[in-house]
């Protein structure tokens, strides 16, 4: 293998509100919550009710599928509402939290010297085995199966992402202890995976038992999929975990803690953001806590996670268990008059259809507009230009259109999740949602395959 992967082809999208590196503590939020929406192909059953009285790692519900897999409260304090949606459906199970934080004692252990069955064990229990997915499909790792390697991109390409150097500064400790247990986990590699254009942190670069790979390049070279693809692919019948450096330093504090210690750093983004910043904020966590009084007036689109893959949420709601980031940008909600014909200056695009191209380090301040509207799928080759993988992007998703499953197989479906196509999406002429087709075909494959 070299020193370094060039990933060849993506696509840097550079957007206002880049979070500086300073560290401020959060205000306590007035609500958390954990969302079984979080996790695809989950069917929550309730261990609480309204009124209920939590410590910090109390189960809140369980997988009907797998009961031994519980989803904890990152705080301790009072179950304040469990919200539906249709058909019942558990929408978030919402916790007011206590002024001092009680923790469900857990046992300190040194993973290393615990059996794999252990670790699965003491992951179910205290709610952090959700952390760790698998490929393919993307849904919550399988107890019961074995990879054949672990992964963990310790960067972060896409826009305004933050810096998992900065993110982990001191916590060697903790990441080398959740390495341990992930050692114990994998049936191959724990691959940690690098951008080679400058010098890792010691968190990183000291981390003992991993396999180090070194990418370089535009994103999505620091998608943990796009890493997969080039160091290890996913062949029908194989499966690989991932997890993310914040997770994996959450799981350390675990066995030398002996609790479940939720906290984590999120980065503020976007260019609404008045002073964009990383917060020591908690899991779960009111993004109001965070945003109150530091975004500019106007109507404005809230993103638990970044603008190609994050989710929106409400003024009130509350963050992803996958995501450290926060973004806030203009909503589009307005009308361009000949938007087209203008020079485009202030304009990101991807062809030279503005003069923006001209400068190619400008930081753009973008809305939501789609610019257009729906159309057919059309074929015009841009896809080729930002998906790196040696995959046929269009053909599959019109493989998965069609529902053709012997099709879907030979162009890669095993290969590829959602986030994937998030550049294919952005630079989409005929707007057309295509994280949500690639999740169906996903969908499809898992229910005929399982």
């Amino acid at each position: 293998m070299p020193d370094s992967i060039k990933i060849r082809k993506g696509l840097n999208i550079n957007l206002q509100g880049k979070a500086e590196k300073i560290f401020i503590k959060a205000k306590r939020a007035e609500l958390f919550a954990v969302k079984p929406t979080d996790f695809h192909n989950l069917l929550p059953k309730l261990e609480v009710a309204v009124n209920d009285k939590v410590k910090a790692g109390t189960a809140l519900f369980y997988d009907k599928y797998h009961p031994d897999i519980k989803f904890t409260s990152p705080v301790s304090g009072t179950v304040q509402a469990i919200n539906r949606g249709e058909r019942r459906r558990i929408l978030d199970v919402v916790i007011s939290p206590d002024e001092e934080f009680e923790y469900q004692e857990f046992v300190q252990a040194d993973p290393s010297t615990l059996t794999r069955e252990e670790i699965i064990h003491y992951l179910q229990s205290s709610g952090l085995w959700p952390a760790i997915r698998q490929r393919p499909y993307n849904l919550m790792a399988n107890p019961s199966d074995t990879p054949k390697s672990i992964f963990i991109s310790a960067f972060d390409t896409s826009p305004l992402a933050p810096d998992y150097d900065f993110l982990l500064k001191d916590l060697n400790s903790e990441f080398q202890t959740g390495i341990n247990a992930l050692l114990k986990l994998s049936g191959g590699k724990v691959h940690l995976n690098l951008d080679s254009t400058y010098p890792a942190s010691t968190v990183f670069a000291n981390a003992k038992g991993v396999q180090i790979n070194k990418f370089n390049g535009p994103h999505p070279a620091g998608n943990v999929g796009t890493q997969i693809h080039f160091v290890d692919p996913i062949n029908k019948g194989e499966i690989v975990w991932v997890i993310s450096p914040q997770d994996i330093v959450t799981i350390g504090r675990l066995f030398i803690q002996g609790r479940y210690d939720a906290s984590r750093i999120i980065a503020l983004t976007g260019s609404e953001v008045k002073n964009p910043r990383y917060y020591k904020s908690i899991a779960g966590s009111c993004i109001r806590s965070l945003t109150d009084g530091n975004v500019r007036e106007g109507n404005q689109r809230y993103i638990s996670g970044n603008v190609l893959t994050g989710t929106r949420v409400s003024q009130n709601g509350f963050l992803g268990y996958y995501d450290s980031q926060i973004t806030v940008i203009p909503e589009g909600n307005h009308h361009e008059f000949f938007g087209w014909f203008s020079p485009g200056l202030s304009k990101f695009s991807i062809s030279r259809s503005f003069l923006s191209k001209l400068v190619p380090r400008n930081e753009f301040r973008i809305d939501t507009n789609i610019h257009g509207g729906k159309r057919a799928l059309m074929i015009t080759g841009s896809f080729e230009k930002v998906f790196p993988m040696d995959i046929y992007p269009m053909q599959l998703l019109k493989a998965i259109s069609i529902e053709d499953i012997d099709l879907m197989e030979k162009l890669g479906i095993y290969e590829v999740v959602e986030e994937d196509f998030a550049l294919c999406e952005f630079i989409d002429t005929s707007k057309t949602d295509i994280q949500t087709l690639v999740r169906k075909g996903l969908d499809l494959m898992y229910k005929e395959m399982n």
